[in-house]
């Protein structure tokens, strides 16, 4: 089985491999994969028969190198098959394996062939795209409220606001606004000195370099001409879309919550659910995730391969 990089010119042919994924955890959208190469991590795609094996490789630390589950549009695989795949490869651990694919295949010998770990720091949080587009009820009233405050000091008639999906020209412009939503964060947005930090830094750069050609829908939104916040999502299953990248200003009350609404109805309206990834244990994402109210979380395993 022969490796090599995958990148953003890879797209369009690696993509027919996805059709009908089936996998809820946001690693599994070809768009976030490659999105996210960079010096420290790179993805690696193999084509076996029906099948793309990919193989993540961290540069610096080895121990979190590791496969995912094998990508076939008309199949799933077996753990027997998995077995195969370690050992024709050398690599024996499998990450992000959703817990529905434990559920199917406890009767299949699972745990004879493989240890399996929890990874609580990448289970996704799943939530109803009708809720986050309407935000009705009263568990929703402080969002609500936070929006109205929003369209009071920016009203719609008076063409302050900007909607639009991004395009190449916009790209320059949504570079330096991450550059001031970083300032905004300082010290806490370090990306010099925090690998994981860096790393999502890094994947939000590729993505809107390559907004074009890595699939992805997008929006971004303008204050008076200038960029102040933007959405970048996929479509991750027949049902569901992930969100990877969502930023906006922090000088403008009401303005996140306004533009998460905005990406609800505009990405992809016609599909019931929204990933929005994980928390990666971060206290202030945890508290940020919980109180949009997921309808559900989609736990991830790690398999290694027993001896």
């Amino acid at each position: 089985m022969k490796f090599r990089p995958l990148t953003h010119s890879d797209y369009a042919s690696l993509k027919p491999f996805f059709a009908g994924q089936r996998y809820a955890l946001c690693s599994y959208s070809l768009s976030s994969v490659i999105a996210w190469t960079n010096k420290v991590y790179q993805p690696y795609g193999a084509v076996q028969g029906d099948s793309l094996i990919i193989y993540a490789n961290f540069a610096t630390h080895k121990e979190r190198s590791h496969l995912i589950l094998p990508i076939s549009p008309g199949r799933e695989h077996t753990p027997e098959e998995l077995v195969d795949i370690s050992r024709q490869t050398g690599y024996g651990t499998y990450w992000f394996i959703p817990e529905d694919y434990l559920d199917r295949h406890a009767a299949n010998g699972l745990e004879d062939f493989f240890d399996i770990e929890r990874q609580e720091e990448y289970d996704d949080y799943v939530y109803r795209t009708e809720d986050l587009a309407k935000l009705a009820g009263n568990r929703y009233s402080k969002k609500r409220n936070l929006i109205k405050q929003f369209e009071r000091d920016y009203p719609n008639e008076a063409g302050t606001v900007r909607i639009k999906a991004i395009s190449p020209e916009d790209v320059a412009g949504c570079l330096e606004f991450l550059e001031r939503w970083c300032e905004e964060r300082e010290p806490d947005c370090d990306v010099d000195r925090d690998e994981d930090l860096a790393c999502e830094w890094n994947a939000t750069i590729n993505a809107l370099k390559n907004i074009e050609t890595l699939g992805f829908r997008s929006i971004m939104l303008s204050l008076d001409g200038t960029t102040q916040a933007f959405g970048i999502a996929s479509q991750l299953t027949e049902t569901m879309s992930a969100l990877h990248f969502q930023k906006a200003s922090a000088q403008f009350k009401g303005l996140y919550q306004f533009f998460d609404r905005e990406c609800a109805r505009r990405l992809f309206p016609e599909l019931e659910y929204i990933n929005k990834e994980s928390d990666m244990g971060v206290p202030g994402l945890i508290q940020a995730k919980r109180s949009y109210h997921p309808v559900m979380m989609v736990q991830s395993y790690k398999l290694s391969l027993k001896e």
